[in-house]
């Protein structure tokens, strides 16, 4: 089942949602795609005019694969430009995902900052791809390829502060246009930034996420690559804190993420 099947499932019957073992990490579902899905819930109860601005994510327990899913969302506050969603899936009567949303109408001001210009790095193409292996990589890597630029491979060893490279959606049977529920697969995908520094696997995830993103979004594709940086401002006790930026090819800047992320070792 592919990421926009899956998007068009939860705004058909948000209430009853499968997702399917091959978009599994470890015990769990990817936890890009299930944040994708209560994002979409929450959209669906707010004006179009009103883009989502910030996601705060906490990942309460594991999705488990091939066990249903009830997506929900409920708006908490509706001012004059901003609407503040409350979103959450709940498998087994038990929370699992947690997202508190402000989409917010644009505003007139006098202020106006462009972004940091992203980093120069090779194309795509002369990158190292981490390959899809069954039972050795996450399942959900058979839908997102990542291709390293930055930095160091998980489990290599090498005591790098910065991870990323390029990023693509694949698996679709044609290019869908990219939505915020898209940039979340999309910087979600790559592993805690921490992991190069270990030299054998161990378990790693994201504790708490948030991400806000550049609006107006642009017209983009899935079948284009996407540039994806994190940095490590941060790690002690089994937990890192990482600051991370997701740009276009044209280096337009479309996302910034910081996560709580935990390893155990």
């Amino acid at each position: 089942m592919t990421f926009s099947t899956l998007l068009q499932a939860v705004r058909s019957n948000p209430a009853n949602v499968v997702i399917p073992d091959a978009w599994g990490q470890g015990r769990a579902s990817f936890g890009g795609l299930v944040a994708a899905l209560v994002y979409e819930a929450m959209n669906a109860q707010v004006d179009a005019g009103r883009p989502v601005r910030s996601l705060a994510i906490t990942f309460v327990g594991p999705a488990a694969p091939d066990v249903p899913i009830s997506f929900e969302a409920e708006v908490l506050r509706e001012g004059r430009a901003v609407s503040q969603v409350l979103g959450r899936a709940v498998q087994n009567g038990q929370v699992v995902t947690l997202i508190q949303g402000s989409f917010g109408a644009s505003r007139d001001s006098i202020i106006s900052v462009d972004a940091e210009p992203a980093p120069q790095v090779k194309p795509a193409e002369d990158c190292q791809e981490l390959p899809f292996i069954p039972n050795v990589t996450p399942g959900f890597t058979r839908f997102l390829a990542m291709r390293w630029a930055i930095g160091a491979m998980p489990y290599t060893g090498q005591a790098k502060r910065q991870m990323g490279g390029w990023v693509q959606l694949r698996g679709e049977d044609q290019p869908q246009t990219i939505t915020e529920s898209h940039l979340l697969a999309l910087v979600d995908a790559w592993p805690p930034a921490v992991l190069p520094y270990l030299k054998t696997p161990a378990p790693g995830s994201t504790l708490t996420w948030t991400i806000e993103f550049v609006q107006p979004l642009k017209q983009m594709s899935s079948a284009d690559w996407y540039l994806y940086r994190a940095n490590i401002e941060y790690a002690r006790d089994g937990y890192g804190h990482v600051a991370a930026a997701l740009w276009d090819a044209q280096g337009d800047l479309l996302a910034i993420s910081r996560q709580t992320t935990t390893v155990f070792a």
